[in-house]
Formats: structure tokens, sequence, C-alpha cells
């Protein structure tokens, strides 16, 4: 059924009501106007009544009619519905007919319509429906004490690395580098593997073992002037009580001496690194000509080296300067002088010394062993610069020239002329000037 059948049958509902209680209200005035009229004194207060009843009848009826005016501009029915609407009692029944007049879907659209509220979900709780919040999670103490542990291992590391700052320029390892570039020449793979034992071993002063190089050449090519120029910068940094050169010559020469030799060594070496332990530095040792060293004095050189030696013995610094193995040398850089280079001569050479050393004395099987090569005419001519410089001399490059070519050579081979005494002359030859 459409919205304007509906809303016409609302309001004949209403009229049909109105006509009922008005004759309703009539049927009631005629028939007190007929008793009246059978009684002549009360028919004039009768006319009265019917005429208060007239109006009265024709007030409610207009007041009624207005309610059912403003009830259509709001839309709604008699009852109180919505215009349109199906009934309470009735249900919505589907109809083909016509759609619903442009004034009534005017006036359902005028009111507006409520938004529905979405129904939210009823979350349900344990212990008998009480709500309660969720229990705070207790931080765990072991977390803590994990961020004091990093913070603790952070400041460890930190004061490792000052440390090892400390260690390097307490040394001066830089400036030893200078001067051994400066006044070495033609051993750089030397100069460069002596350095790099040097600073692994001085940036901590906490070691398993002592540090033991062994520097292998023949005659001439710089071992001597490389073990007095690391003397000279130890004694700057660390003090003259705490370096030692020995030189076997001179201080043992006699073999019968050997044993009283090696006790007294003993008992120097074990005084300066007690000495050197309450200091808290790392003494230096230099054995010159270590090929003329007696046993005895091999064998307690080795006691003190070992690594079971308590820990003031475990910090000191051995260099043995010898020329063990030059016939080996020699022969190897001859042989292969068109290939061979400064770079790959201590690695080619080092594993065939320490094979021959090894089977000579034990000693060399704790030492580190970095081989010097031959020299060239090159350097001997930087020797005879540097010598002459020192002494005062104007340095003549043709004085130069043939103060070098009075030096024995080998036969050059691959292009290079190897000196077989090396820089060995240089200072007598120069002091003849």
């Amino acid at each position: 059924m459409s919205d304007q059948d509906s809303s016409s049958q609302t309001e004949g509902e209403v009229e049909g009501e109105m006509d009922e209680e008005v004759d309703t209200e009539l049927d009631g005035e005629g028939d007190r106007d007929e008793t009246l009229r059978d009684s002549p004194v009360l028919s004039l207060s009768s006319f009265s009544s019917s005429l208060r009843a007239v109006i009265r009848i024709k007030q409610k009826y207009r007041a009624m009619k207005k309610r059912r005016q403003e009830m259509a501009l709001l839309g709604l029915g008699a009852d109180g519905n919505l215009a349109g609407a199906p009934s309470k009692t009735s249900p919505k029944i589907f109809t083909f007919d016509g759609p619903t007049s442009f004034s009534s879907t005017l006036s359902s659209s005028s009111v507006p319509q409520k938004k529905k509220k979405r129904r939210r979900k009823r979350v349900l709780y344990p212990n008998r429906g009480r709500r309660r919040a969720p229990p705070k999670q207790e931080q765990s103490r072991a977390k803590y004490c994990l961020y004091l542990l990093f913070a603790i291992v952070f400041v460890q590391v930190y004061n490792a690395i000052e440390n090892l700052d400390d260690h390097v320029l307490r040394y001066d390892l830089e400036g030893l580098e200078k001067t051994l570039r400066r006044e070495v020449f033609g051993q750089q793979g030397a100069v460069d593997g002596l350095l790099s034992h040097l600073k692994d071993y001085l940036s901590t002063y906490v070691h398993n073992k002592p540090l033991v190089v062994s520097l292998h050449g023949p005659s001439g090519v710089g071992k001597s002037h490389l073990g007095r120029l690391l003397a000279g910068h130890f004694r700057s940094v660390v003090g003259e009580t705490l370096v030692l050169q020995y030189y076997v010559l001179h201080h043992c020469p006699q073999e019968a001496d050997a044993l009283r030799c090696a006790h007294d060594l003993a008992a120097v070496i074990s005084e300066m690194v007690k000495r050197a332990e309450e200091e808290e530095k790392i003494p230096l040792f230099v054995f010159d000509e270590a090929e003329h060293m007696h046993a005895e004095i091999l064998g307690a050189l080795l006691q003190l080296v070992a690594s079971k030696q308590s820990n003031e013995y475990l910090n000191a610094v051995y260099l043995l300067l010898s020329n063990l193995g030059h016939a080996r040398v020699t022969k190897h850089m001859l042989h292969n002088s068109s290939s061979i280079s400064t770079s790959n001569l201590v690695n080619e050479l080092t594993p065939i010394l320490r094979n021959s050393l090894e089977k000579l004395h034990p000693l060399w099987t704790e030492a580190d062993v970095l081989p010097l090569g031959l020299l060239e005419k090159s350097h001997v001519m930087e020797c005879f610069l540097d010598e002459m410089t020192r002494e005062g001399f104007y340095p003549d490059h043709t004085n130069i020239e043939r103060l070098a070519g009075e030096v024995g050579y080998y036969p050059e081979v691959g292009g290079h002329e190897y000196s077989k005494t090396g820089c060995k002359q240089v200072v007598a030859k120069v002091n003849l000037l």
C-alpha cells in the first residue's frame, strides 16, 4: 500500500472520529432539549447550555483539525508513526504500486534519521567477570646486569687502546723508523721486519714470551751499525741502565772463561729485568758477533728467553747479530739476482736460514730470523757520502765514485754489482783523506 493511501486513510479515520464525537454531543444535547421542552421554566437555560456545547464542540474540532495539520507537516500519521511507514498492527506488504508522490518523499526526507550506533564487541574478562587491567610485566634485573657488563667491557677496551698508544709513544717508534731508514742503506726488507716485530711487541706490557730477533748477513752489510742505532734509541727512551751491548770477543774472549761469563751474564740480565719490572719498562739486550758465542753462553740465554720464566723475564727484547749463514745469503743473491728484490728477499731467505741455524743450537728456535742481503755499489756510495758528511769533508761526487771503486765487488750479474765487503772499509778510507 502506498504512502498516499495510508495518509488519506488516516485523515478519514480522524474525521470519522470527530464526526462520531460531534454526533454523540449533539445526541446528548437533543435528549436534553426534549426533556427541557417538556419543562417551560428551564427552556432559556437549556438553550444557553446547548449553545455552550456547540461552541465547545467547535473548539474541539478546530483543535483536532490543527493537530492533524501539524502531524501532516511533520510527516507523522495520526498514530504517531512516520508517514508511509507500516502500522504496528499490520505487517509491511510489498506491492507493485507506483512510486510515492513528491510531497510525501519531501516530507519523509525532511525528518532527520538517527545514526545507527555500532555495537561494541563485548570483552569477556576472567575471574567472575571483573574488569582488570593487564598485570605489568616485571623487568628482569639481568637486563641491568647485562648493560653494566657492556659498560665495563667498553671501558676496558678503551683503556687497552689508550695503553697501546701510551706504550708506542713511550718508545717513540716513529722516530726510530726515521732514523733507521735514513742511516741504514740497502736493507729495507730487514728494517721493515724489525720495526714490525717491535711495534707488535712494544704495544703492550703483558707478554707470554720475550722478543728475540736474530739478524744474519755477510760482513759489512750493516748488522753492527743497526744494533748501535737501536741501542742508542733505547737509551734515550728507557735509560742507560736498561740497555746492554754485549760483544763476545770483548767480554769473553777465552773459551776457558765461558762458564764464568755465562754466570755473570745471567746475573746482569736478571738484575736489569727486575729493575725494568719496577719501572714498568722493557729492557734491550744486544749481542754482537753472536757467531763467536760459546755453548755455555748460548745455553744461559736459552734459559733466560724460555717462556717458563717468571713475568719479569718475559718483558725484554733480545737482538742477536751474527754472520752465521752468510754463505747461503751470498749464494742465493748471486744466483737469483735477476729476479730477486728487497721485498721478497726476507721471505725467500728466512726459511733457508732457520733450517740451518736450528741445527746449530736450540736458541734460534726461539728467535725471529731476519736476513740482510749484499750491498750494491750505489749503497756503498751512500755510505761514503754519509761518512764524509759526518767527518766534515766536502761531498764531491767524483771523489765518492773513486773511493767506491777501490772496494772489491763480485762479477756483475743481472745488472747488479754487489760488494764483497759492503761498507766495512768506508770508515778507514775516509779517515785516510
